[in-house]
Parts: C-alpha cells; sequence; structure tokens
C-alpha cells in the first residue's frame, strides 16, 4: 500500500494500528512487540517527526551512517534507542558497542571475539541477536543452521547478553515458512526474542511470534 501522501504521525499510528490488529487472532500483547524504525539513508530532519510522534526506537544498518547523525540526535532525545540492524565487520565492533544499545547481526565466531573485547573494554555489555541464514542463501550474512547449536553455546559462554535470533527470509518467497522456522529454533535454544519482519511482512512476523519488527519505508515513505 503506497502511504507516501500521509504524514508521519498518521504513517506511525497505521502501523502500529496493524501490529494491534494481527496480535488480537495471536494472542498477544502489542505492547510485546518493539517496532524499530529504520532509519538508515534517511537524514536527521526525516527522523525528527517520527520522534515527535512518540517513536523511541531506531535501527541503522552502518556504523559510519549512524556515527554521523545519532549523537546529535540522541544529545537532543535522551530517551532513544538504537539498534544496529545491518551486517557489521570485525573491525568496527568497538564503534559499534560504543553507540549501540542493540545488535542485530551476530552471526560468525571473529565477530563474537571482537565484540566480547569491546564490550570487556567498554565495560558496556549490549544485547545481541544472533543472526541466522534462514534460507541457506550464499550471498547473505548470518550463522549455518547446521552451525547454530555450537554457536549459541560460544555466544553464551562468552558472556555477550543473547537477545534471541534474527533473520532475513529470502527474497520473493512467502515468509511464513522462514519465521516459524525461527521461532521454532528460539523455542528450541531457550530463547524468547525474535527479530524479524519488515515493511512488506511484519504483520505475518508478528503472528508466527516476532518481539521485534524492523520496518522502514511503511514508516519513512518509500525511497526515492
Amino acid at each position: 500500500m503506497d502511504n507516501t501522501a500521509l504524514t508521519p504521525a498518521a504513517r506511525l499510528a497505521e502501523v502500529r494500528a496493524n501490529i494491534a490488529k494481527v496480535c488480537k487472532p495471536a494472542r498477544r500483547e502489542p505492547a510485546d512487540i518493539t517496532l524499530i524504525a529504520v532509519s538508515k539513508t534517511h537524514p536527521a530532519e526525516r527522523i525528527e517527526p517520527l520522534i515527535a510522534a512518540g517513536q523511541r526506537v531506531f535501527g541503522e544498518n552502518r556504523v559510519q551512517e549512524a556515527q554521523a547523525k545519532w549523537p546529535a540526535l540522541r544529545a537532543a532525545y535522551p530517551d532513544l534507542e538504537l539498534h544496529l540492524i545491518g551486517q557489521l565487520q570485525s573491525n568496527k565492533a568497538e564503534e559499534a558497542v560504543a553507540l549501540f544499545d542493540c545488535i542485530h547481526a551476530l552471526d560468525r565466531p571473529n565477530l563474537l571475539t571482537a565484540l566480547a573485547k569491546a564490550m570487556a573494554k567498554l565495560a558496556k555489555p549490549v544485547p545481541c541477536f544472533v543472526q541466522v541464514n534462514i534460507g541457506d542463501e550464499p550471498q547473505k550474512g548470518g550463522c549455518a543452521l547446521a552451525d547454530l547449536p555450537a554457536f549459541l553455546e560460544a555466544v553464551r559462554a562468552s558472556g555477550i547478553p543473547l537477545a534471541g535470533l534474527m533473520c532475513i527470509p529470502p527474497a520473493d518467497i512467502e515468509p511464513a515458512p522462514f519465521f516459524a522456522l525461527l521461532a521454532k529454533l528460539a523455542a528450541d535454544h531457550g530463547l524468547t526474542g525474535l527479530s524479524m519482519g519488515m515493511s512488506g511482512d511484519y504483520e505475518t512476523a508478528v503472528m508466527l511470534g516476532a518481539t521485534h519488527v524492523r520496518v522502514g519505508s511503511a514508516l519513512f515513505g518509500a525511497r526515492a
């Protein structure tokens, strides 16, 4: 649905209403779902109307881009929460730990080592979701399904707070089976956090147990 004519406040209200609507049949509480407004590529002046409308949790893809715009925004609005939802290079681990409140793309041993070291150095434990390559796609980041049990064990042993599992299903395929698989994997490993669902499929994700949905264009309007 094209909602580009709507104000940011109206788009936010619409997404929240959609989440509340699907919570009913799923017997869930809307308050249990964290809506992450994906602000990547959008300047501060596009972000501030959503903050004014009450949105407090935002997601960025790149450390460098976030460093350029978020320190000033967070100084102005100290109660904001910032999540890193894109791939993270190990050499940016310390910068990511310093800037973000949650990291959604922990997916390999060398990044685990770098993050654990950075968190110890900065004395700042940052909750991390383990990204799972749910569709077994070679071009995508994420821990392979076969490697997941051992990797989760390593994350737990490292002392990094384990928030749950995250996935990005293959494009142009019905996402529901992938969301259901991620929910099953989380349950099998005693995890409750599920970061899944984006603008096109967040309602399906909520139906299937998402605790965090990462919504960009439905909140900011379609990209130019």
